[in-house]
């Protein structure tokens, strides 16, 4: 490929609504422009870099014996009606209707377009396993379009959706996906850690996020270095920081903190650590009846250390939490606790209040929280004695760097990361909703078992750029780079040596099957160093006039802060060597 036939075009500054790393850097380099919130035409240089991550996914998961198909962008709202996904979506799921007034949706996933297919295709035992996926547009409304294609409405994803028979046998469905995500995220050259995760809105079981390392991550991600342990935040457990509840040592007091109504606040001002104070959320839970009509609000008070953080999604797994909660009104808060929010405790309840209390909070003793009164808190407070025990004891926190690990091996830290993969194991929330059954060796209807799996395949652009990059541009790695290799001739149109060594080097390179390119534009080499740095191309070979006569050429790895000089008849292995690393 020449320059001049392909199309390039890079931009000095970033535009002013770029905010991060990978949104500047894929304006600046021309792989993506604009055209509306959140949605992006992709251009030539980045659709090579999209078609190389399309290869790779499509390679391995062929590998792992899953079957392509395509599946619409436009898809019936009956399907999602039968999962009742038409109603728990919120305005994220962008509804439209036809001529003929009937309700579509412009498809965020497919699980209820392919358990339709599974159920009219596959119908026996003998079927069973399959996997089937496919590499498509998605559409997701989100409601503040961000940092460029790493937040964007319209997207690209590879869904792979798995039917077994059995519990076992989805298992090692969800195994080779696995193993298959693994071999994908190492072919593309990207830093990642698989993480065990919550399943979220899609249901299920079995969950594993895959985590491109970056320090710009939007997540959290908890390891240990000592185990092989590692989970999202959401779903890290913290274990109790307190194998056991001392006896008290204090009497209960009512103290004055005028005008102190944090945690740190109060634990500055009593001269206490603020591991030794306890933090009060309350959160409500309402029954309705069928016309949609509260008839009971029940009030939950939640206790964490001072120095923790509630962890939502952990507190959704509460039993009477599961069905969905929400933060307590003011109102309701007064009427309760007769104090306002600043001053809550689990100490002297007038009014039924259900009481859910951390691990380390259930064994913390002589600790200090509201008094549920105004400008006043209680200071040596003990289970047992100055109040009830907990009515649950739960792990409700965000686990914090330093926390022993769970697996009893060595304790925690924690990095960010961003979302590029997520295998989920469903079971038969799907099948079972919409009768997607098989017949049995027995001919007995049974719900399949189904694992899903995505990939954000555009997505994966902008995490790549987030862990790869300088000042000068993306440094791309090379299995995902547009083109592996670029020849940059100084002085071509004036030196008949110069564009005979370059076109040689270019044609030899194309017939060993390497995406090169040769700069024929005639830019300035300045220009032309600087315009291949930003775009990220990982091997620059540099031909010149001069270098010719001194028997040679200048190799330079993105990477590398200076060029290599190397005999033109050396070149060739040497990219060989570079290439095949």
């Amino acid at each position: 490929m020449k320059a001049s036939q392909f199309f390039i075009s890079t931009l000095k500054e970033a535009p002013a609504d770029a905010e991060v790393v990978s949104h500047k850097l894929m304006m600046r380099a021309g792989l993506i422009k604009r055209l509306g919130a959140g949605i992006y035409n992709y251009m030539p240089m980045g659709l090579r870099v999209i078609r190389k991550v399309e290869n790779i996914i499509r390679e391995e998961m062929n590998r792992a014996g899953a079957v392509e198909l395509l599946m619409p962008v436009v898809q019936p709202a009956e399907l999602w009606q039968e999962t009742g996904r038409w109603d728990k979506m919120g305005p994220e799921l962008l509804r439209v209707k036809d001529r003929h007034e009937r309700d579509f949706i412009i498809q965020p996933t497919s699980e209820e377009v392919i358990t339709d297919i599974a159920r009219q295709e596959l119908r026996s035992y003998r079927q069973l396993p399959k996997n089937f996926y496919h590499i498509q547009t998605k559409f997701r409304d989100e409601r503040r379009p961000r940092f460029g294609i790493m937040r964007g409405r319209e997207f690209t994803m590879k869904d792979a959706y798995s039917f077994d028979r059995d519990v076992e046998s989805a298992g090692r469905s969800y195994d080779a996906m696995y193993a298959a995500y693994c071999r994908i995220f190492d072919r593309l050259g990207l830093t990642y850690r698989a993480v065990a995760a919550d399943t979220g809105a899609i249901g299920g079981d079995r969950s594993h996020e895959f985590q491109v390392i970056a320090e710009t991550g939007e997540d959290a991600i908890v390891y240990s270095p000592q185990s092989d342990y590692a989970a999202n935040i959401e779903l890290a457990e913290a274990v109790s920081l307190l194998p056991s509840r001392a006896a008290p040592t204090q009497a209960m007091e009512r103290t004055a903190t005028p005008g102190k109504s944090t945690c740190a606040a109060v634990a500055e001002l009593l001269g206490l650590p603020l591991s030794q104070t306890v933090k009060s959320l309350v959160l409500a839970t309402d029954e309705k009846n069928a016309a949609g009509d509260i008839t009971k609000t029940t009030v939950w008070l939640l206790l964490v250390r001072g120095d923790h953080d509630l962890n939502e999604v952990k507190a959704g797994k509460v039993d009477g939490l599961k069905a969905g909660f929400r933060f307590a009104t003011e109102a309701e808060i007064a009427a309760h606790f007769g104090c306002r929010p600043g001053y809550l405790g689990p100490v002297g309840l007038k009014h039924p209040v259900k009481v859910v209390a951390d691990r380390t909070v259930a064994n913390m003793a002589d600790f200090v929280c509201g008094a549920n009164e105004a400008d006043y808190h209680l200071t040596g407070v003990n289970w047992g004695r100055d109040l009830p025990e907990p009515d649950l004891v739960a792990d409700l926190r965000n686990v914090v760097e330093g926390d022993p690990s769970p697996d009893g091996q060595g304790t925690l830290a924690i990095q960010r990361g961003i979302e590029v993969g997520h295998v989920f194991y469903l079971g038969t929330k799907y099948s079972a909703a919409m009768n997607a059954n098989y017949l049995d060796e027995n001919g007995k209807p049974r719900p399949m078992e189904m694992g899903c799996y995505g990939i954000g395949v555009t997505r994966i652009l902008g995490a790549a750029i987030e862990q790869n990059h300088d000042e000068r541009g993306i440094i791309w790695p090379t299995a995902m780079a547009p083109f592996a290799v670029v020849i940059c001739p100084i002085g071509m149109d004036r030196s008949a040596e110069v564009q005979a060594a370059a076109q040689q080097l270019h044609d030899e390179l194309a017939g060993l099957g390497v995406d090169v390119l040769l700069d024929d534009r005639g830019e300035r080499p300045g220009a032309m160093f600087a315009d291949w740095e930003l775009i990220g191309v990982p091997h620059r070979v540099v031909i010149s006039d001069r270098g010719l006569k001194e028997g040679k050429l200048e190799y330079q790895g993105r990477r590398d802060a200076q060029a290599t000089a190397v005999p033109p008849a050396e070149v060739l292995a040497l990219l060989k060597g570079k290439l095949a690393a």
